[in-house]
């Protein structure tokens, strides 16, 4: 809450009370999105450090400040000489305001995607703007109207930021009766209008500074506003860097966890169904048994089935023999052993790796400190993805898996591109078999095995960039593209294939909801 209304409500008369009388000495900046400005009044200094970016904005108020000798740049030139009569904020906004002896102004505005410093020399001179880009910042005034009317009190005082909501539905705020509510939100404003203390908390892996007692807290202050700022600031930045990864690595984990369970869910429910159906290989004994009982060119014939002890009536094509049919069903059936076989190591596969993921996130609740984080992930190999540096520098499909890079053709002339050019001997390459699609390549890298389930999604992928994309299940090649090479006169995207493993994968594309 260190930008919302009801901090600044409680900062500006504090800045008033210490800053009246003090002179503007020096302005300028020495980092990107970085305003400092210097306040003396002869005997004492005060320094304002204003950090106008958009991931964080916040007003630092530093005990002491030296500033650099390069790399650094004087800014407000009018600003200079300047006595500061008051302080004050724009009523239920984020603006903290700066009135001088003369009636010159500077403004502050906080708003999280585009932070701002305005000077006005004099109520009818030309805004000076920091950040030049925001032009519409000219005209900041407070906003006009009249109170908000709505039937959920929360909604009435539009000031609240995220933190006072959060804070009233762990009070059992949605449980409440409407007069319970309207008591709990006036008593909430209440508190924030007069606070008795601040409080430095942690919520959602962030350290945050809060007027009320939400999350977990890890320290109570006095409700000294500056003093707060100043223990404040650098603790956050401090820990910036931390909890921004440690937000990242859990996220990650949290999907690989979901992504592995819903697999291993779907391969379950595909299982059972192989295994409580009557299967392809039954299916043709019952036709090769009753050969002599099925006239030509029948569409069905009922039998005596007994595997299951009981008539059953079996469908067939009346432009095909039944041995022809018998023969196609049997190798079906090989095939439906294969995706069987593969079926129940995908579920120990994909339930094992889910498994891995938990035990990773109850060690991360352990770890404190940004450089045990970095060199836990470097550990269990949960660096950052480079999915973004990759598709500035390479012309196809991206897509980024457990640390490995999974490039796809779009076409045929990017696949033999693909495959010609940009692919390493050892790179593994994958294609739905016996039909146009696109080249997949799984990038190597030494000494580390590319595992099952990363081969399986960019097989998934193959099939679904191909012409079996709508098939219920599809065989994909997977070999090392050592094993690849591009016939003499052969068309675009063509290619011959040495040696080959075949997986059978439904297909799909299971980065469509991340990337």
């Amino acid at each position: 809450m260190h930008n919302n209304y009801y901090f600044l409500r409680q900062l500006a008369p504090e800045l008033t009370q210490k800053l009246a009388g003090y002179n503007v000495v020096t302005c300028f900046s020495q980092e990107k999105d970085e305003l400092v400005v210097g306040f003396t009044n002869g005997a004492e200094e005060f320094w304002l450090k204003a950090q106008l970016s958009a991931s964080f904005p916040v007003l630092a108020m530093p005990e002491t400040f030296n500033r650099a000798r390069a790399n650094s740049v004087d800014l407000l030139p009018n600003l200079l000489g300047r006595t500061v009569a008051s302080f004050g904020v724009f009523p239920n906004d984020r603006v903290l305001t700066v009135t001088f002896t003369d009636d010159a102004t500077l403004l502050f505005k906080l708003f999280g995607p585009r932070p701002n410093a305005i000077f006005r020399s004099s109520p009818d001179a030309p805004a000076e703007l920091f950040h030049q880009r925001y032009t519409s910042d000219a005209e900041l005034a407070p906003a006009s109207g009249s109170a908000i009317t709505n039937p959920d009190p929360l909604k009435r005082y539009p000031a609240l930021g995220d933190l006072p909501p959060r804070y009233l539905r762990a009070q059992g705020y949605n449980l409440a009766s409407e007069a319970q509510k309207e008591e709990m939100v006036k008593a909430v404003v209440a508190t924030l209008e007069n606070p008795d203390h601040f409080y430095l908390i942690a919520l959602d892996d962030r350290t945050r500074l809060s007027l009320l007692a939400a999350g977990e807290v890890e320290q109570t202050l006095p409700p000294d506003p500056i003093a707060a700022l100043r223990l404040f600031v650098p603790l956050y930045l401090g820990r910036r860097a931390y909890e921004t990864e440690l937000r990242q690595v859990r996220q990650m984990l949290e999907k690989r966890a979901e992504e592995a369970t819903i697999s291993a869910s779907q391969a379950r429910t595909r299982l059972y169904a192989l295994e409580h159906t009557a299967g392809y290989r039954q299916t043709a004994d019952l036709i090769m048994a009753n050969l002599t009982q099925i006239p030509a060119g029948a569409t069905q014939v009922e039998v005596f089935d007994f595997y299951q002890d009981q008539p059953r009536v079996l469908k067939l094509k009346a432009n095909e023999t039944p041995q022809r049919t018998a023969q196609n069903l049997y190798r079906k059936a090989k095939n439906q052993k294969i995706e069987t076989q593969q079926l129940q190591e995908r579920v120990e596969r994909r339930e094992a790796e889910a498994f891995w993921c938990l035990e990773r996130l109850e060690e991360l609740a352990t770890i404190t400190d940004l450089r045990a984080l970095r060199t836990w992930r470097k550990t269990h190999d949960l660096q950052p993805e480079t999915k973004a540096k990759a598709a500035t520098e390479l012309p196809f499909k991206i897509f980024e898996d457990s640390g490995f890079t999974i490039l796809v053709g779009r076409n045929a002339q990017n696949n033999d591109l693909l495959t010609q050019r940009y692919a390493h001997k050892d790179d593994l390459w994958l294609h739905a078999k016996d039909v146009t699609g696109s080249h997949v390549v799984i990038r190597h890298q030494a000494g580390r095995a590319v595992p099952e389930p990363v081969v399986e999604r960019a097989a998934q992928l193959a099939a679904w960039y191909s012409r079996r994309k709508n098939d219920s299940l599809c065989p994909v090649t997977v070999t090392p593209k050592k094993f690849v090479r591009k016939p003499k006169g052969a068309v675009p995207g063509a290619v011959a294939v040495e040696r080959e493993r075949v997986v059978l994968v439904v297909p799909a594309n299971p980065f469509e909801r991340i990337s």
